[in-house]
């Protein structure tokens, strides 16, 4: 499990002397994207997918993720993005402005070491996104946009703590600056972890690569145990 140390990782390396550009090829879901969310800029192939799933496994981001993706395409997409763990393609990310550019596979490298070298030199901006707030909007507006986030969750999934939880981790955010958001989503990522919700979706999330028989014998103990409020749940 993740210390505040580790959690700090992202802010570290954006804080850093040195820029470094994601180069992205293949997928960069949950904690990979989060990685790249703190560079000051992501290439990407046009097979990429990015996403933060992590609500459907019963937690939240847990590397920044909460803070950065809305500062980067405004806090109505990165919620919605958040909320329905649904991954995106590169082509759909740079219309966000979540990625600066596509090229082929075989130019990632090379295209990514000149855009590190053209920040280095200050030949392109030096984009720290924890710190921007031009996509959040006015305080108002953003809460506005919360509040409907609330109103969606409570329908479509109220047994679910981790979905409020984020939204209450992005509004820290907004209210008191990134930082401070950052380490609210550190301490609540680590309560919800160790959540019998979380668990049990991590389990489920397995399910294709065991048995039939193992699925049986793993629903059947629960019912056994006293648990099948948590097997509703999950199913």
């Amino acid at each position: 499990m993740p210390d505040v140390s580790v959690d700090l990782v992202v802010n570290t390396m954006e804080d850093g002397k040195k820029p470094a550009v994601a180069s992205i090829d293949g997928l960069a879901l949950g904690g990979g994207l989060e990685l790249a969310l703190g560079c000051p800029a992501r290439i990407a192939a046009p097979q990429a997918q990015l996403g933060l799933p992590e609500l459907s496994l019963g937690v939240i981001p847990g590397f920044g993720g909460t803070q950065h993706l809305l500062r980067l395409i405004g806090l109505s997409k990165a919620a919605e993005l958040m909320m329905t763990s649904k991954p995106i393609m590169s082509e759909e990310g740079k219309k966000l402005g979540l990625i600066d550019a596509i090229v082929p596979s075989s130019e990632l490298l090379k295209v990514s070491r000149q855009w590190t070298l053209d920040i280095a030199e200050r030949r392109k901006p030096w984009m720290r996104s924890l710190y921007k707030t031009d996509k959040i909007g006015s305080l108002s507006e953003a809460r506005e946009v919360l509040k409907v986030a609330r109103e969606q969750v409570k329908q479509t999934a109220k047994k679910m703590p981790q979905h409020l939880a984020c939204i209450g981790v992005i509004e820290e955010g907004i209210i008191h600056g990134g930082y401070n958001g950052v380490l609210k989503e550190a301490k609540v990522f680590k309560d919800l972890v160790l959540s019998d919700t979380s668990k049990g979706l991590v389990h489920v999330f397995f399910f294709p690569t065991v048995t039939v028989e193992g699925m049986i014998r793993y629903l059947t103990s629960l019912i056994l145990n006293s648990n099948l409020g948590q097997t509703r749940k999950l199913l």
